[in-house]
């Protein structure tokens, strides 16, 4: 088969970024004036979810050091849902993954799986909770603001994702995405939204914005009654700074990592164009991929492989890294079964591309347009076929290497896309 030459390029996009994360941090948390809440002795619970959020071990210090600093006592709990296989040990695992140790911190991290049932919405759904952030005289709810990969509505993945879903542990996260197919999402993110709010002695929210370079762009303690007002303000701000692809129509999409840590679905629907259904772009959808090639999980999402069923073409290494229990768990929980199904495997890069490209319809394979990409939280530099250039662009593009045959070790393998050294903010 005759492949596409492939081009290394790179996007440019607006890089607001917060310079001292820590400073920024406390100077928005004494905005609040907790002091005239907290008071000395007083507990206080800290949530840290599972995402590969920028700077998130730096941003949880200076909470747990602010709050120390009013004389109350700091824990963290690990809120995130299902992840971790769902159980406590595997949750501390995974924030253990991001550096957030007790050791770090300077205070315990109490992980546990158990909630308690604080009340139930006006829908009859009833509120989860973890059972140590049920016991501490207050909780700050820190999350980053983002959209979601398979929701709509005025907020999606933020401060109301993490009182629901990962507060609510893995019971809480099962009836909450049972309630979804009964009610819109909105509505349980509201009603349960207002519960916790209400009954759980929610502090303040630490909401977090990133740009398009996985760097920390915005910082902000947020009240808990503006928690609504404020998340929808954030999250079209999180949209404009969403990295995307520089094409809308792409024949083969390859990947070299997705994972937990990346994105919810470990690819970002959101850019990958498969937010409403797992293997076709629809006309909500702003690119169309149409075959998905992934090569391997990261590191940090522990084998959990959420998300692999929507692509059409993998390796058996990738699939060789998947943790089967915690990946299962995690799809059957979001009601997303799908996401764990096993696409076609393959013991090599090339002979996955050659199927792929046999599948994309009358376009010659070395006329596909095809567009390499590190995983979906850096797209800032990435490798496209010669048929991309020659089409427009949804974004400014710089052409930084001459074209090149894809190329492939004696194993059939290509490398991976590995961003340079160039500072894109002095460019």
């Amino acid at each position: 088969m005759a492949f596409p030459r492939m081009v290394r390029i790179r996007q440019d996009f607006e890089r607001v970024r917060v310079d001292d994360v820590t400073a920024s941090t406390v100077q928005q948390l004494q905005a609040q004036d907790l002091g005239e809440t907290v008071l000395a002795g007083q507990t206080v619970a800290i949530t840290v979810g599972s995402r590969g959020i920028a700077n998130i071990a730096t941003i949880t210090k200076a909470v747990v050091d602010h709050v120390l600093s009013l004389g109350a006592i700091p824990f963290i709990v690990p809120a995130m849902g299902s992840h971790g296989g769902a159980t406590a040990e595997g949750q501390k695992r995974v924030l253990e993954g991001f550096g957030i140790t007790e050791e770090f911190l300077g205070c315990e991290v109490r992980s546990s799986m158990a909630t308690v049932v604080v009340a139930e919405t006006e829908h009859g759904i009833p509120v989860h909770f973890d059972k140590y952030a049920s016991m501490a005289d207050h909780v700050i709810i820190m999350g980053r603001i983002k959209p979601h990969t398979g929701f709509v509505g005025a907020v999606e993945s933020g401060l109301h994702k993490m009182m629901l879903i990962g507060l609510g542990k893995h019971e809480g996260a099962l009836t909450y995405h049972r309630a979804i197919k009964d009610y819109d999402f909105e509505t349980i993110v509201r009603a349960v939204g207002r519960v916790v709010i209400e009954k759980c002695r929610v502090l303040t929210g630490i909401a977090i914005v990133e740009n398009a370079y996985d760097e920390t762009a915005l910082i902000e303690a947020v009240a808990p009654a503006d928690f609504f007002e404020r998340e929808q303000a954030l999250l079209k701000q999180a949209i404009e700074w969403l990295p995307q692809l520089p094409f809308s129509e792409v024949d083969l999409l390859i990947i070299d990592q997705i994972g937990k840590d990346i994105s919810g679905t470990g690819m970002d629907t959101n850019i990958i164009g498969r937010k409403y259904n797992d293997h076709v772009a629809t006309e909500k959808d702003s690119v169309n991929c149409k075959r998905i090639f992934v090569r391997s999980l990261t590191e940090k999402t522990n084998g959990n492989a959420t998300g692999i069923g929507i692509a059409e073409f993998t390796l058996q290494r990738c699939v060789d890294q998947i943790n089967m229990e915690s990946t299962r768990i995690n799809c059957i929980t979001s009601s997303h079964p799908t996401g764990a199904m096993i696409p076609c495997v393959y013991a090599s890069d090339k002979r996955a591309i050659e199927d792929a490209l046999r599948t994309i319809g009358l376009t010659e394979p070395e006329n596909a347009k095809v567009v390499h990409i590190r995983d979906t939280l850096h797209l800032g530099e990435l490798e496209v076929s010669e048929a991309c250039l020659q089409g427009s662009s949804t974004r400014p593009l710089t052409v930084i290497g001459d074209p090149s045959e894809m190329d492939f070790d004696d194993d059939e393998m290509m490398r991976e896309i590995v961003p340079s050294t160039i500072d894109v903010s002095s460019v």
